[in-house]
């Protein structure tokens, strides 16, 4: 399942792959979008653009255009 589409309040997942390219990519890992990190929906813009998730102790807002290239598994 993609990123984006796990918008609901509380949903906790775990990421299991990077689908970007280039420097999107590099961006994406050192917010700590790695292989096997806990993240969990605080909550979702009123039109679900940007999300803001919980990952490694802070918080953090992705674009929907971002988070469709993180794969994930939720828990």
């Amino acid at each position: 399942m993609r990123l984006d589409k796990v918008t609901k309040k509380g949903t906790k997942c775990k990421i299991k792959a990077i689908k970007a390219k280039d420097a999107l990519r590099y961006k994406l890992l050192d917010m700590g979008f790695v292989e096997g990190a806990d993240c969990e929906v605080i909550r979702s813009a009123p039109l679900l653009d940007p999300i803001e998730l919980k990952i490694h102790k802070y918080l953090l807002a992705l674009r929907k255009s971002e988070a469709s290239l993180i794969e994930v598994e939720v828990l």
